[in-house]
């Protein structure tokens, strides 16, 4: 393990609220022409999502968009890939130093940048340094030069000419490309990371937008680079900026990464599957599972298994700068995966906020956005209003991050965890974040109930049992029970956190 001057995460993580976002479907900045560009192929907002179709989202939508941002408690953006690109998600990127034209250009990022340093907010961009687009400069180079090009090395080549644009066979299978790709995708030539000019040249992108003034990266499909690069890249990170939260995109057990010499965090699916598994109480989508990760229905038992396996993996200031979340860009929505059920994507967010992480927001999610697999997870923010929205979930979100930023045991206490039995069985789980110190008021303890019929008891010996002592207990979240007196149950589908009141002098 590291013990380096790089080791540690950066302390402002464990407090942020992160709010990912999908430039091209989130909005349209208001000054913005609908077809920036004169083509007349832009699509009309809110067009069913498509892989390759474009529906004109930009920085300047997402500088008009702050103050909505602001209202729900976020701190820190995380923007999908943002340079340019010949697709809609701009993973294939041909330029690493230029914002992508129809984001508005590197002025576009220069103003977003303002405006959120304004703020007091953050900004995370997802570097894509595994592979390029065809139309990376540098493999443009051998596409019109072949094994003569300098930058033939670049990229690992099994034969010439190259074939960018494999055809089917007669049997069906594709042409090989001539040259290494991501998952087979001749539109993603692999970089050769073990080429001393291609690492400079990626290390200097890395460094490149940390001047220009973001604070950190979420690295795209990290487990498929030399790790030796990243050990490189953190080091180039953290010199230029110490305070820089460096992300990783593995799905499973990502020890080999968190030893204090790569990542800070990665994005913790575990986390976050598991939550739905758990919260729609049998109900969950079918269909959905990935090799690296738990997906389905699940007791207490095993929720509760899978939360402190994940934690148990690394170290509690590693636990404190993973990035949560409940969906992305690359999976079905949480309200999809949980048929519709408002109630349990509730329940889901409650955990979101209260374990030990960033929680990290998919936008839309609070306006109840439920798209399924990819691009039908890349749909247009409807910024009509409420009338066409599936669910408000603004003011709830909001209560949350404020939840959060009030209580210091959310963002650096411990974890304990046990699960409650009702009449319905399997019903309830308790959550205790115990923060610094041993005054009983630097605790808090949540408690679930995910049933969809049964109330489940606030007395529940289970409960009297973890919070020892005389002292009362008073409701802190929601804000309906905290002028009242303490409730006896808890009913369905519902959740409380509780604090023990200080004795009175």
């Amino acid at each position: 393990m590291s013990t380096g001057a790089f080791a540690l995460p950066p302390r402002w993580v464990s407090q942020a609220v992160v709010y990912q976002i999908f430039p091209d479907r989130f909005r349209r900045g208001a000054g913005a022409s609908v077809d920036p560009l004169g083509s007349h192929r832009i699509e009309p907002w809110g067009s069913p999502p498509s892989a390759r179709g474009f529906q004109g989202g930009d920085l300047h939508g997402v500088i008009d968009a702050l103050d909505h941002l602001q209202d729900l408690g976020v701190t820190c953006l995380s923007l999908n890939p943002i340079f340019s690109s010949a697709a809609n998600h701009r993973y294939h990127t041909y330029d690493y130093l230029q914002v992508d034209p129809l984001l508005g250009g590197n002025s576009a990022f220069d103003a977003l940048v303002s405006a959120l340093k304004r703020r007091g907010m953050r900004l995370v961009l997802d570097g894509v340094f595994n592979h390029c687009g065809r139309g990376f400069w540098a493999f443009h180079h051998l596409l019109e030069n072949g094994a003569s090009s300098p930058y033939a090395d670049w990229f690992a080549v099994d034969n010439w000419p190259l074939n960018p644009y494999p055809r089917p066979s007669a049997r069906g299978a594709a042409r090989r490309a001539g040259y290494h790709c991501w998952w087979n995708d001749a539109a993603l030539p692999k970089f050769n990371h073990a080429n001393p000019a291609v690492r400079d040249y990626l290390l200097a992108v890395g460094e490149h937008w940390l001047q220009r003034g973001i604070d950190g990266w979420r690295l795209d499909v990290a487990d498929e680079v030399p790790t030796d690069f990243w050990v490189q890249f953190r080091q180039r990170v953290r010199q230029t900026n110490p305070e820089a939260w460096i992300i990783g995109e593995v799905w499973g057990d990502a020890r080999p990464w968190l030893q204090g010499d790569q990542f800070d965090g990665v994005m913790n699916y575990r986390f976050g599957w598991s939550t739905l598994g758990w919260v729609a109480d049998g109900q969950l989508k079918p269909g959905h599972g990935r090799r690296s990760m738990p997906y389905g229905n699940c007791d207490g038992g095993s929720y509760t298994q899978v939360l402190q396996e994940t934690l148990g993996w690394y170290r509690d200031a590693v636990n404190l700068a993973q990035l949560n979340l409940l969906d992305s860009h690359d999976v079905p929505r949480a309200l999809h995966m949980l048929q519709g059920d408002v109630k349990a994507l509730q329940l889901a967010l409650v955990l979101l906020f209260c374990l030990p992480g960033a929680p990290c927001l998919y936008y839309g999610t609070e306006v109840g956005l439920h798209g399924g697999e990819e691009p039908g997870c890349r749909e247009a923010f409807p910024w009509d209003g409420p009338s066409g929205w599936r669910a408000d979930l603004r003011a709830f979100i909001a209560s949350l991050a404020a939840l959060r930023h009030a209580h210091g045991a959310l963002c650096s206490g411990t974890l304990q965890l046990a699960v409650l039995k009702g009449s319905e069985g399997d019903q309830g789980l308790l959550l205790q974040r115990q923060g610094h110190g041993t005054a009983i008021d630097a605790s808090i303890t949540v408690v679930i109930n995910r049933n969809r019929r049964a109330p489940l008891r606030l007395d529940h010996p289970r409960l009297r049992q973890s919070l020892p002592g005389e002292a009362p207990w008073a409701v802190v979240w929601p804000a309906e029970h905290r002028a009242g007196p303490m409730p006896q149950q808890l009913a369905p589908q519902s959740a409380v956190v509780l604090q023990r009141r200080p004795a009175q002098p």
